[in-house]
């Protein structure tokens, strides 16, 4: 799987990131929400450059052009709840794209994580670009789970799994996991997961926070 680290290149997305993680700016929900979608934004743009592109020729008002535009299908995916804001970003950019959602959760125990699932809608994926995005990649199992979903669907052309910030334990789980053509895109690669599987320093719990508490 190829990991791509935005963060390793200084971008205005830093400062989306510092207003997402300040726990004084967090207290905007509406502000919390928009800057999720603005990384979906940027995150899109720099997927859209790994496409496969193809000439199309267009009308203009003083003759004609050609232009090189994607020549792939692509899926977006996300997995709810935390997932909507940051994929309304890609839907921006992706706007003839097709949209599915994924609805499970974790269920947390002494020392481990269950995953449970309890809705999934997703349009034909075989042979499409899927790009699953998913705010926060902590333990992994939530996504490794919807990569499974994925598969039992159609076996997609290539998968981009897309996250704001992510722990380098589930980076692991992925890696060992997902054995099907994937990259991995992300704004940030935090220090750990704590011991209740939160991302350090990380930003807290994303859906409480665009949503309210459940």
């Amino acid at each position: 799987m190829t990991i791509h680290n935005l963060g390793a290149t200084n971008s205005i997305a830093n400062q989306f990131l510092l207003e997402l993680r300040d726990t004084r700016i967090q207290k905007d929900r509406l502000r919390f929400r928009n800057n999720l979608s603005r990384l979906g934004e940027l995150m899109a743009y720099e997927i859209s450059k790994t496409l496969v592109y193809h000439p199309e020729e267009v009308d203009t008002p003083l003759g004609r052009k050609v232009v090189d535009v994607p020549a792939v299908d692509i899926v977006l995916l996300t997995i709810l709840r935390a997932g909507l804001p940051f994929l309304e970003g890609f839907q921006q950019i992706f706007d003839k794209a097709d949209t599915g959602f994924i609805g499970s959760y974790r269920v947390e125990g002494h020392s481990e994580i269950n995953i449970h699932r309890d809705y999934m809608a997703t349009p034909a994926l075989t042979g499409k670009t899927v790009i699953l995005a998913d705010t926060m990649l902590a333990t992994g199992r939530s996504l490794v789970d919807a990569v499974n979903i994925i598969i039992h669907r159609g076996q997609p052309s290539h998968l981009h799994i897309a996250s704001v910030i992510s722990a380098p334990e589930g980076i692991q789980y992925l890696q060992d996991h997902i054995k099907i053509p994937a990259s991995l895109w992300v704004h940030a690669i935090d220090e750990k997961l704590n011991a209740k599987f939160y991302i350090v320093p990380g930003l807290g719990d994303a859906g409480d926070l665009s949503f309210g508490p459940k």
